[in-house]
């Protein structure tokens, strides 16, 4: 029998203080702040800062970019240092590592055949610098789109993609589908978006807490797994 690993949580496009404590309420490890003006969770790092302060320790802000100029990025590091960077547009290996903090790079891969038409592992090696590899869904846009990939098609067991440490889950989440997810991926990590949402950046607090409680299922279940 396994021993059992603790899923981390990341719910993303907080906009609101209220979203921000019932995320950490149901039991969040990381809150992200998309600061992105093309997203319709779009936050300034002021506003991004003002949230932040509501978060209580242990509890990891995430700041989300999206092809940014530096000097964006240098804005957002001021006004929130303590975070984490999110890097989930174009930006090359350079372009990441430049900013100079812990950063996770989104790898977004296609929906349709992506053992064909993405190379996870190239990817992976490209961005070692990367604390963690966002895999989400490729869709028109930057973000998922609250749409998956085929969670079937790629090798998690490499020890390149050293699923166990370095991989967090994304792309269309759900209370209904996460625990699946964790059952075959095996993610360091799960980031949640519109899954948990009433509307665009409005986040529900029961979708939260049910989101949470399946995670937490999962990971009793791969626990039993051989």
């Amino acid at each position: 029998m396994n021993t059992q690993h603790r899923t981390r949580i990341k719910i993303c496009g907080l906009t609101r203080e209220t979203d921000v404590d019932a995320a950490v309420h149901a039991g969040a490890d990381a809150v992200g702040f998309v600061l992105y003006d093309k997203s319709p969770r779009h936050v300034s790092p002021e506003r991004a800062r003002e949230l932040a302060r509501r978060l209580p320790p242990f509890v990891m802000p995430v700041l989300l970019f999206v092809n940014a100029s530096p000097e964006h990025i240098a804005r957002g590091c001021l006004a929130v240092p303590q975070a984490l960077l999110q890097f989930h547009g174009d930006e090359s290996p350079a372009d990441c590592i430049a900013a100079g903090r812990p950063f996770m790079r989104a790898a977004r891969i296609p929906t349709g055949l992506p053992g064909r038409d993405f190379d996870l592992l190239k990817y992976a090696e490209d961005h070692r610098a990367a604390q963690a590899i966002l895999l989400d869904a490729l869709v028109e846009g930057y973000g998922g789109g609250g749409q998956s990939f085929d969670w079937t098609a790629f090798p998690w067991s490499h020890p390149l993609l050293n699923a166990s440490s370095r991989l967090v889950l994304s792309g269309g989440l759900t209370p209904a589908n996460v625990t699946d997810g964790i059952t075959r991926v095996r993610p360091w990590a799960v980031d949640v978006s519109s899954g948990v949402e009433m509307s665009k950046g409005i986040k529900d607090p029961d979708k939260m807490l049910a989101f949470v409680a399946a995670v937490r299922a999962a990971d009793a279940q791969t626990a039993r797994l051989p």
